[in-house]
């Protein structure tokens, strides 16, 4: 119990600071926001900030890059007779599956505001930009290891399809309003809908 007691006031907390940081931005702008008035806005020392966000920006974006190595392993692990798309579309269910569970709770009201900060602050385009095209080339490296004869336009093709419309599903979700749980939901059709394509991608000739 006191095990889960801690578990919670520290997402109590974090939550608070994401609020806070969320709500300053959008009153006063992205650059014009401090880590300290975030933290004081929150009811937080500043040093505990830091013990939850590296910098402002990671508020917004900090579960972006966790726990992609599933993705990854889950592609270097392919299995007996399984196609480029079957592999990539398994990856991401793994991800997905593993993911979920871990996700930090956000109420429906701070999802539309953290994909409008996102989408119309250039400091923060400009970062979900990089992560996202890191992701993807570290995505089309370990799918070319895994088919060594894929050609690697193709696979950047087929990874794009994905993330693509993934993005695109769970930012319209986003925009209507819906719940995190329906978020997770539209990412999911829109890897359904992705997927019809990338099965039409056979497993190519291995290389010797």
């Amino acid at each position: 119990m006191q095990e889960s007691r801690r578990e919670r006031k520290k997402r109590e907390t974090r939550r608070r600071i994401v609020l806070a940081a969320i709500r300053l931005f959008e009153e006063q702008g992205y650059e014009r926001t401090t880590v300290a008035q975030i933290a004081a806005a929150a009811d937080v020392d500043p040093k505990t900030f830091f013990n939850y966000f590296r910098t402002k920006d990671d508020v917004l974006f900090v579960d972006i890059g966790q726990d992609f190595d599933v993705l990854l392993g889950a592609i270097a692990r392919r299995r007996p007779h399984e196609s480029p798309g079957e592999v990539l579309a398994r990856g991401f269910q793994e991800y997905a599956a593993h993911r979920r569970p871990k996700a930090p709770v956000r109420e429906p009201e701070e999802l539309p505001a953290a994909a409008r900060l996102a989408l119309t602050t250039p400091a923060l385009q400009a970062k979900g930009l990089y992560l996202l095209q890191d992701l993807q080339q570290r995505v089309a490296g370990e799918l070319l290891k895994a088919f060594p004869g894929l050609d690697p336009i193709t696979a950047a093709a087929m990874i794009g399809s994905v993330m693509g419309a993934i993005q695109q599903a769970s930012l319209t979700s986003v925009r209507l309003g819906r719940s995190q749980e329906e978020l997770w939901e539209a990412a999911g059709q829109g890897l359904d809908l992705a997927k019809h394509g990338l099965l039409s991608v056979r497993q190519p000739t291995e290389q010797p």
